[in-house]
């Protein structure tokens, strides 16, 4: 009982402080990605386009195992923030990993092309953390999950507008052996 209300205070408190709203303007951490290396981003996008965000995230469905079934975290431009709409689906993530201490996760944090190569590797390690920090904040072990970082490498959409990149702004859930 204690352990459970522990982590529900934990996982209160993580949330609480992962809060953003689209309108916020990048912070020292988050610099704009021309300001982030010395190479120059290879696509600038409108302001306007910059804040288009990815649809809400869907009802959490579970397989016979319990398993979740989605097992991705969208993100808005040049966050990296878990949104409000996808905690749901951490937490149902970080259920399975408590109730299957032998399951384990590798979280590939990506970005869109936008920004140098430097700049994306970066915010995609930066995503994928904060899902890994969030899983283990709700129950699962360190040794359940591993974070990396793909950044632009492994796109989900290669067409060069809003309506595809943020298909590329992601967190998957990868479970080890599934």
């Amino acid at each position: 009982m204690r352990r459970t209300i522990i982590a529900v205070a934990s996982s209160t408190l993580l949330f609480a402080g992962c809060a953003s709203t689209p309108d916020e303007q990048p912070t020292a951490t988050q610099a704009a990605p021309a300001a982030a290396s010395s190479e120059t981003p290879r696509a600038q996008a409108r302001p306007a386009d910059r804040r288009a965000a990815a649809p809400a995230a869907p009802a959490v469905t579970k397989g016979v195992d319990g398993m979740p079934h989605q097992r991705t975290i969208y993100y808005d431009y040049d966050q990296f923030d878990i949104r409000a709409d996808y905690r749901k689906i951490v937490e149902a993530h970080a259920q399975y990993l408590r109730d299957n201490p032998r399951a384990k996760v590798t979280i590939e944090g990506n970005a869109d092309e936008r920004g140098s190569r430097e700049y994306n590797v970066g915010l995609g390690q930066r995503r994928s953390g904060n899902v890994e920090k969030a899983l283990q904040l709700l129950g699962a072990k360190e040794s359940q999950i591993e974070s990396v970082s793909l950044g632009e490498e492994k796109p989900a959409c290669t067409e060069q507008a809003e309506n595809c990149w943020w298909k590329n702004r992601r967190g998957d859930i990868r479970y080890v052996g599934k």
